[in-house]
């Protein structure tokens, strides 16, 4: 089974998806990324979907579902590097992500956490 890199830069965490997701990848971050929020006191999360050329339900329920969890943990979530298609299916699918925020890119994403616009 993949598992997806978490990097820490500074208070914020770098998760970069380049994988299809599958069930066991996706619970496995979930984990993962909850341990490492917790250790390293991290106080946001950026996820980075550019790599990712479509979206589903599961997908969209993927990414809420780490917002919340880290939301419980203190640290915001990010998502940054959506594609315009992504975007168009996410809101055609009804996923209105919830508790998530939204960047064009990682640096854009880093300043919204740093409060800084």
């Amino acid at each position: 089974m993949e598992r997806i890199p978490i990097l820490k830069i500074g208070d914020l965490l770098l998760v970069s998806i380049q994988v299809d997701l599958q069930d066991q990848t996706v619970m496995a971050l979930e984990e993962d990324l909850a341990q490492k929020i917790v250790s390293s006191g991290a106080r946001g999360v950026i996820i980075d979907i550019t790599a990712l050329d479509i979206v589903d339900s599961f997908i969209g329920r993927m990414l809420a579902t780490i917002a919340s969890i880290s939301r419980v943990l203190d640290a915001e979530t990010v998502v940054v590097g959506m594609r315009p298609a992504v975007a168009i299916t996410l809101v055609e699918l009804g996923l209105s992500l919830d508790g998530i925020k939204t960047a064009l890119d990682v640096e854009r994403g880093m300043r919204l956490l740093s409060g800084r616009r």
